[in-house]
């Protein structure tokens, strides 16, 4: 009897939270980071002997790992797919890198993920469409990397989104149509890329919106009339791209290069700049 009961005793003491700790699939996530990303050579590094709570840059909530900071940290390598094993992230930033390879689609999994950071490095490949899943991210900076393709439009369904900062990159083809619904976008960065097609006049819908860039790409047809409608832009520049046509007072004097365009023969050019009610009967 006696020993049944110091059995029992033992069992509960073992399952208490006391001695509780990270779960295997997080704690595995983080070593396949270590291993992946030539970690015996970060600037700071992990003692995998060591509680994962003393590990440089990681972050635990009632043994959740919920933030990974390891910005310039001389990471160098590819990401694993487990990552995304880490589902209760909230913060993950590995900015200032040299991180290869493509962003895997496992990031999706990480349900819970507010901030997302992953800019200079040296990532690849297209931005997985995975990344619609993360419901709650409001800031998604992925500039200063060489991702190619085309913008998912499941980006329009990150709903809770105050900043897009996609800049520096070599993304491709037009801006999709979901883009234009992300009510909440305050800082929206998708200078020197490659994008391509209009910029539609669904664009008053970002009423939130402060800081715009589309500076350096190939943009054409006529710039919409409706930019004026956003009435908290601050900064502007959409310069530099294949625009055409009149553009009222206001927009050119928001513009920090006055709308200085790239015309067919690769030349810089000034549009004409009108007053706003010539613009709008030029527009329609």
């Amino acid at each position: 009897m006696r020993k049944k009961i110091t059995l029992l005793l033992l069992t509960v003491v073992l399952s208490s939270p006391i001695l509780a700790s990270v779960s295997l699939p997080e704690k595995d996530a983080l070593i396949k980071l270590y291993i992946a990303t030539n970690g015996t050579q970060w600037k700071n590094k992990w003692n995998l002997d060591e509680p994962v709570s003393k590990w440089y840059g990681v972050k635990l909530s009632e043994d959740k790992v919920i933030s990974l900071d390891l910005t310039n940290n001389n990471l160098v390598g590819e990401l694993p797919a487990e990552i995304g094993n880490l589902v209760y992230l909230q913060k993950l930033k590995l900015t200032r890198n040299a991180i290869s390879g493509t962003i895997p689609e496992s990031i999706g999994n990480m349900k819970w993920l507010k901030i997302m950071n992953l800019s200079f490095n040296r990532l690849t490949g297209t931005i997985p469409t995975s990344i619609g899943k993360i419901d709650d991210l409001i800031m998604l900076e992925l500039f200063m990397n060489k991702l190619s393709g085309k913008l998912p439009s499941e980006i329009g369904n990150l709903k809770k989104l105050k900043k897009l900062s996609l800049y520096n990159n070599e993304l491709e083809g037009s801006i999709p149509f979901s883009l234009y619904e992300m009510r909440s976008l305050k800082v929206l960065l998708l200078n020197s890329n490659k994008f391509t097609g209009k910029l539609e006049k669904e664009i008053s819908n970002l009423t939130q919106l402060e800081v715009f860039s589309l500076f350096d790409n190939n943009m054409e047809g006529q710039i919409p009339y409706d930019l004026e409608k956003l009435n908290k832009l601050k900064e502007m520049n959409i310069s530099y791209n294949l625009f055409n046509g009149p553009v009222s007072k206001n927009l050119s004097r928001l513009d920090s290069l006055n709308m200085t365009m790239i015309n067919n023969e690769g030349l810089a050019v000034n549009l004409k700049v009108v007053d706003k009610s010539t613009a709008l009967t030029n527009e329609e």
